[in-house]
């Protein structure tokens, strides 16, 4: 058997960081795997989609339940409008203002989501492969243009290995794949479809504070904007945006990262701020909640200068 050099390579290459955070599972992603897992088998027996590639296709684009469109629209694969009918939500993702889907419960967007792949020509090809073949899954999901991400394939797949979800994969006897051959408990089945399962209540990786309003997690051993960014359903360069850091910048350990949009002044409650030894322009940004363009403009201070010790600063 001729082996693919690169194809073993790459992943790794690609994910270094997000490897790094896989040594202490996500609560959150564990919560969600509980409470889902017997749906996603349920949609392996109705329509032959792995549980595996439903669960993890949930958890990445949900942020395990946790993302914006989760929450207000039980959206949990990031599904966009197009041929939709039924009723929508805008949320900035590549472009600004785009049209995502929205449901009453998490079942429908489950159910929806299968709808898609089955009734769309181009994933029809992904339906030929064995049900438990979770990476032919993945790449041909990639391959078939669902996500623009170029590395999606391989995050689906580290997410199923590292969360053990091909054990919820239901096999085959042989390569003719019947829904007979799936068993699955009638009351389970019923209970599932039945509940709203409007949300879950999950703990994510992060304790999420807030300052000026805008909310923010600190990070922790292992951390990376790519992984941070992952878990709480954001692209890595929104995250750096907000956090007024370039694509070069690494994350290190205890450091304040906001997950939105700084503000353009403080708290009423701090219209100054005396410059101490050791802070810097962006240090204080961060203290407070401001894009460091405001705190510069609010000072009239020109870009190339950074802090001086004693000086004080208007942060309103």
């Amino acid at each position: 058997m001729k082996v693919n050099i690169k194809k073993l390579i790459l992943p790794s290459l690609l994910f270094v960081s997000f490897l790094a955070t896989s040594q202490n599972l996500s609560k959150a992603y564990l919560l969600y795997i509980d409470q889902y897992y017997k749906l996603a088998q349920i949609q392996q027996k109705l329509h032959r989609i792995p549980p595996s590639i439903i669960l993890a296709q949930g958890l990445l684009e949900s942020g395990a339940g946790q993302g914006v469109l989760a929450k207000t629209a039980n959206n949990h694969f990031g599904i966009k409008c197009s041929d939709w009918k039924g009723e929508k939500t805008y949320y900035d993702d590549d472009e600004k203002g785009e049209c995502f889907r929205k449901y009453n419960k998490v079942i429908d967007s489950y159910e929806d989501h299968s709808a898609f792949l089955i009734t769309r020509s181009r994933y029809s090809f992904l339906f030929d492969l064995k049900p438990t073949d979770y990476e032919g899954w993945a790449f041909g999901l990639k391959k078939a243009g669902y996500a623009t991400d170029p590395t999606y394939a391989y995050k689906l797949i580290t997410i199923i290995e590292n969360y053990d979800l091909h054990k919820y994969d239901l096999a085959q006897k042989d390569d003719n794949y019947s829904n007979n051959e799936i068993s699955i408990d009638k009351s389970t089945e019923k209970s599932v479809t039945n509940n709203p399962i409007g949300s879950i209540v999950a703990f994510v990786n992060h304790e999420v504070k807030k300052v000026n309003g805008v909310k923010f997690v600190t990070s922790l051993s292992g951390d990376s904007y790519l992984s941070i960014a992952d878990e709480f359903n954001i692209s890595e360069k929104r995250l750096r945006k907000y956090n007024d850091v370039s694509a070069s910048n690494r994350l290190t350990i205890g450091k304040r990262v906001f997950i939105g949009a700084k503000k353009d002044k403080a708290p009423k409650e701090n219209p100054t701020h005396v410059i101490k030894v050791g802070e810097s322009m962006f240090s204080i940004s961060q203290d407070y909640g401001i894009k460091v363009v405001r705190l510069y403009v609010l000072n009239n201070m020109p870009f190339e200068n950074g802090a001086q010790y004693g000086k004080i600063l208007v942060l309103r």
